[in-house]
């Protein structure tokens, strides 16, 4: 993630979210960022998520509809420098934030 430019590391921050690590069904394990405290002090958005009839409504008649590029995948949305200290959490070899919103 370093390598590819997702995240970035940090010297100090007022803000960290531990990494949980969870087995799947599978018997795989996968690594999560908990930002349950932060969402506690999200400010949330005006606009609801539109009901699915609605977005039928709009895409009918369309051959295509998309809101990422499949061909590059996730981890395309930055995240504004201001808000990146939000996404702060820390590993054995040192504390990290999100530079794109984390996806998969």
């Amino acid at each position: 993630m370093l390598a590819a430019g997702f995240i970035k590391p940090i010297e100090k921050t007022i803000w960290l979210s531990p990494i949980v690590v969870m087995p799947k069904k599978n018997g795989k394990l996968k690594i999560y960022v908990d930002f349950r405290k932060l969402f506690v002090v999200m400010k949330k958005g005006p606009y609801p998520l539109p009901f699915i009839n609605e977005v039928i409504n709009i895409i009918d008649g369309h051959e295509v509809y998309t809101f990422l590029d499949g061909f590059f995948g996730y981890h395309q949305i930055s995240i504004a420098l201001e808000d990146q200290y939000k996404t702060a959490f820390i590993i054995d070899w040192g504390a990290f934030v999100w530079v794109v919103m984390l996806f998969g």
